[in-house]
Order: C-alpha cells, then sequence, then structure tokens
C-alpha cells in the first residue's frame, strides 16, 4: 500500500504524542543520548487553577524553554520571573550547559535579558510587523 498525504488540521494530540515519541526514539538512537526529561514549573492560585507556567525540556546538556505564561491578573508581581528563575535552577541541577528559549519582541525578551538570556537570533516578520528572538544563557561551571 502506497501512503497517501491528507490535511489532519484536527489531528488528535494523543497521536500527534505518539508520532512525536517516534521522533524522539531516533534522536535518542542517532546521538545515544537518552536523558530526555520534561522541565516544567507551574503558579496556581487558591483554588488549584494555573496562572503561570514555565515549561520545556532538557535532553543531552541543553534545556529548551517552549512556553512561559502569567495570567494577565498576576502579571508584574514578580511571578514571570520566578518562575524563570526556578527553571533555570532545576536545568543547572540536571548538568544543563545551555538553555534556549524563543519568543516573540511583544512578550518578554526584556525578562530574559535581565536573567542573562542573549540574543543570538531576530527573525524579523514573524509574525508580520514582529520578530521572532531566540535567547541562550550559557550556565556558569556547566559551560
Amino acid at each position: 500500500m502506497v501512503p497517501r498525504l491528507r490535511a489532519e488540521h484536527d489531528l488528535p494530540s494523543a497521536e500527534l504524542d505518539a508520532i512525536e515519541e517516534h521522533l524522539h526514539d531516533d534522536n535518542r538512537r542517532l546521538t545515544g543520548r537518552d536523558d530526555d526529561r520534561t522541565l516544567i514549573f507551574a503558579l496556581r492560585d487558591e483554588q488549584g487553577r494555573a496562572v503561570g507556567i514555565a515549561a520545556g525540556y532538557s535532553w543531552a546538556g541543553i534545556a529548551e524553554l517552549t512556553l512561559m505564561w502569567v495570567d494577565e491578573a498576576h502579571r508584574g508581581l514578580g511571578h514571570g520571573r520566578k518562575l524563570l528563575d526556578a527553571f533555570v535552577a532545576e536545568a543547572t541541577a540536571r548538568g544543563v550547559r545551555r538553555i534556549w528559549v524563543p519568543t516573540h519582541d511583544f512578550q518578554a525578551p526584556g525578562l530574559y535579558e535581565k536573567a542573562g538570556f542573549e540574543r543570538m537570533a531576530e527573525f524579523a516578520g514573524w509574525p508580520e510587523g514582529h520578530s521572532n528572538i531566540i535567547l541562550c544563557k550559557t550556565l556558569p561551571g556547566n559551560a
């Protein structure tokens, strides 16, 4: 049977997760590194609702912060920095050498720069009228 290409923009997340795991298996096999782990800190209110998150992973001596968010009602109170500091501390404890983070110019590049991240790349027009910024922090003692 010949595979057929179809648009599946509503692919169930469980199926997408299973496919992503195949990619991770290939990456582990090709690099000989199987130390990948999620790295997530959540900030919760009194009802247990998530009002902030720093989420990503560590693998092969690096970490990537893929999702950073604080609910609008809780912004400006230092929670973003608390989440970022916890993420960096855990990455350091795991022996990570560098942490990568993508952000946009309208999000929080200043937060990362104040925490010692350096701009490595900036892609103008992503989205139109804005930039996508890639930052990196080299961790002391792990370089």
